[in-house]
């Protein structure tokens, strides 16, 4: 496995317009059949998922990632966006910068929790440009549906104090694993910030917009979602698999997992399950 790293620049015309992000890739040893471009969730960063990438890369794929904007090596405020299409304009440059070599392969999405959302709300505009994308927990349903009246006091924090924390997230709820929830309250590039009002909001809207527009996606879709996750309701994974555009689509709902399935006692079986309908998806074409 080849692993490197770098840095790339925001340049769309928006509020994160000039910041450096942190980005990094691993690629097998040999030649790579398809490029997984990789999503992650909020706060956390890109270097948790090593242990994913060696997996990917043991069955022939390259893996591209980075920090979102306010997350691990990345410029940007923890717990706070100016808006949602920062996190858009962040995967667009990951995309953009690809390699020749990388950019004529087939190309998977892979977005996980807040990255699921960031995934599938992309793909709205721009799924053209994947073979097929994957969804990890995403952060489709909160697991409590906010009502009318807390959207409109969302709103207006958003507005008038957008730095201010309001949920913070449970590291308890990540895994089920002692060592996984050890290394995440441990490690120095997971802030513990709470979600501020701007982002809460944010979020709460591009549910909604994904709720409404789930049938534009039609390329093939794997929706992966544990039972017992606390942070995103797996109803979120139910919905799109009941609503999307897509003929070739798989659920998998694992009985008992937390939130982070990657990074689950049972990761192996979840990754092999991933790997396993990408290569099926592949031999097809």
């Amino acid at each position: 496995m080849k692993h490197e790293t770098g840095s790339l620049t925001l340049a769309a015309p928006s509020a994160g317009a000039g910041a450096k992000l942190y980005q990094q890739s691993w690629r097998p040893d040999g030649d790579a059949k398809a490029v997984i471009v990789l999503v992650h969730g909020y706060d956390e960063h890109s270097g948790r998922y090593e242990y994913f990438a060696k997996h990917c890369t043991n069955h022939g794929f390259a893996v591209h990632t980075l920090d979102h904007w306010g997350h691990g090596k990345s410029d940007g405020r923890n717990g706070f966006v100016p808006k949602f299409s920062v996190y858009h304009d962040g995967l667009s440059a990951l995309i953009d910068g690809l390699a020749e070599s990388d950019a004529a392969l087939p190309r998977i999405l892979v977005g996980h929790s807040l990255g699921g959302l960031i995934a599938a709300t992309y793909l709205l505009e721009h799924q053209s440009q994947f073979r097929a994308a994957i969804l990890s927990g995403p952060a489709i349903m909160a697991a409590e549906e906010p009502s009318a009246f807390l959207k409109v006091i969302s709103g207006l924090l958003s507005k008038i104090s957008p730095k201010l924390g309001v949920i913070g997230l449970d590291a308890k709820a990540v895994s089920r694993d002692p060592q996984v929830v050890a290394d995440y309250m441990a490690d120095p590039l997971v802030s513990g910030s709470k979600i501020s009002a701007r982002l809460g909001h944010e979020m709460m809207m591009q549910m909604d917009h994904i709720q409404s527009h789930a049938a534009r996606i039609s390329l093939p879709l794997l929706m992966l979602h544990g039972a017992e996750d606390s942070l995103a309701a797996a109803e979120g994974s139910r919905f799109l698999d009941a609503n999307v555009g897509s003929t070739e689509k798989q659920l998998f709902i694992y009985p008992a997992l937390y939130h982070e399935i990657f990074n689950e006692p049972e990761k192996d079986a979840v990754l092999n399950d991933m790997t396993d309908w990408l290569n099926r998806l592949l031999l097809a074409q």
